[in-house]
């Protein structure tokens, strides 16, 4: 089985190599820390890490990130003798780890699922632990933390019908590799279900709820004043303010459709537009542009820029890390890749600022969620772009919609609350190293 694996993925990885180190160049800042991926790490990590209890947290994406974040501050607090790395796979990612992480975590990449390479970065680092963080399986990454006897967990699990399908399809692969997970949070007894069926033992499944319900807090600061950003736009206090988030490719050209008619009625309104991935910008902005709508690009606006009102239309935002941010000033805004894209994006976010929000059909990813919000009144679904624009204009109509839609979304949200400290108290059972330790105190 695994010597099958092995050579498989060896030759998916030497077809796939061109494109993957392509894609890294394009997203910029891939020299640095490069040699990670192959498990090899400088001498000052080794040094840091030599001789101490390391926990090892794997995080890709923006928001897996938000979570790491949180359950970094609850492991410490509890287990303050851990040294904690936390790994990535892109150079966004690292970004994110980079600006939210105080300098004591280490941040490394995370590396290629080839034996010879995994086996050396799991030699160096001799976790006491493995945290997964929504991760992706890697088999040899997985087999070789087993064959080392290092417990891992699995957390904030979730498993969409594609994916339950693909692990199911090869599960001769992959159930002794789920049945070796020490511990799992997920997020609803849905998964759960689906987890056992994969081969997670029934005693090592929990089920926490969703950990992004706690990662939307906003504690840090903003990394810009997006108000004065917008007043530079020519956007004056008051003026509705529209924003599409993660967006996927096709939308932003149906959203820029339904701005130019809602303009007629909204005169005032501005457009906010935030790609899934910056690099699309370009691409993006030439979809708006192509109707007729003056737009500014994110990263080319001068720190001097003045523009006169309805001088720009549009921003769209090609830089990574400030979505949130712009959430807090929207009037309205539309969650991404689930109108012309698939899967949806993190409906939590909008949500826990209280701001009225609209997605389209297509929330696979996070269909549980969005369920709760759209079920109580926290949310508007829609099914195509007709019944986007309707909606667009009955919340930018009416302010008290728009307050009770809200005030539903984070009522959600705070009933959600408190994830983390469950899936905090799965790890620290398995890891009450009287070293590392420290049991909490009473109130």
């Amino acid at each position: 089985m695994r010597f099958f694996y092995n050579v498989v993925f060896t030759f998916f990885f030497l077809l796939s190599a061109p494109y993957y180190f392509w894609k890294m160049r394009r997203r910029g800042n891939w020299k640095t820390g490069f040699a990670q991926r192959f498990g090899k790490y400088d001498a000052k990590l080794k040094t840091a890490i030599t001789n101490r209890h390391v926990l090892w947290m794997h995080a890709v994406s923006v928001g897996e990130v938000n979570i790491a974040t949180q359950l970094i501050r609850a492991l410490e607090a509890r287990m303050p003798n851990l040294k904690i790395v936390v790994s990535t796979t892109t150079s966004t990612g690292m970004g994110e780890l980079r600006k939210k992480l105080p300098s004591h975590i280490h941040k490394i990449y995370y590396p290629i699922d080839r034996r010879k390479y995994v086996s050396r970065a799991l030699r160096v680092m001799n976790p006491e632990a493995i945290v997964l963080v929504e991760a992706e399986i890697w088999p040899n990454f997985l087999w070789s933390a087993r064959s080392r006897r290092i417990p891992s967990f699995l957390v904030n699990a979730r498993l969409s019908t594609r994916s339950f399908r693909g692990y199911k399809r090869f599960r001769f692969l992959f159930r002794s590799i789920f049945a070796a997970f020490a511990g799992v949070g997920v997020q609803n007894e849905e998964d759960r279900g689906r987890l056992l069926q994969l081969g997670c033992r029934p005693e090592a499944v929990r089920v926490v709820g969703n950990l992004k319900f706690d990662g939307a807090v906003l504690a840090e600061r903003p990394p810009i004043d997006i108000p004065s950003l917008l007043a530079k736009l020519g956007v004056k206090p008051g003026d509705p303010i529209l924003i599409a988030g993660s967006t996927h490719a096709g939308e932003e050209e149906i959203l820029a459709r339904i701005f130019n008619r809602l303009r007629n009625e909204f005169p005032e309104l501005f457009l906010v537009i935030v790609p899934r991935h910056f690099e699309r910008g370009k691409e993006a902005g030439a979809d708006v542009e192509r109707q007729g709508i003056r737009l500014a690009y994110r990263t080319e606006i001068s720190s001097d820029a003045n523009y006169q009102p309805g001088e720009v239309q549009c921003l769209l935002v090609n830089t990574t890390g400030e979505l949130r941010f712009f959430y807090q000033v929207a009037t309205v805004i539309f969650v991404g890749k689930s109108l012309a894209g698939e899967g949806g994006q993190n409906p939590i976010e909008p949500g826990a600022l209280g701001k009225p929000m609209v997605f389209g059909p297509n929330m696979q990813n996070f269909q549980s969620i969005a369920e709760a919000f759209v079920k109580n009144s926290g949310a508007i679904q829609v099914s195509d772009e007709a019944s986007l624009e309707k909606s667009f204009r009955d919340l930018l109509s009416n302010e008290k919609t728009r307050i009770e839609l809200g005030k539903n979304a984070l009522r959600i949200v705070e009933e959600n609350k408190g994830s983390i400290d469950r899936t905090v108290d799965m790890i620290v059972e398995h890891l009450k190293d009287e070293e590392i330790y420290v049991a909490p105190q009473p109130n």
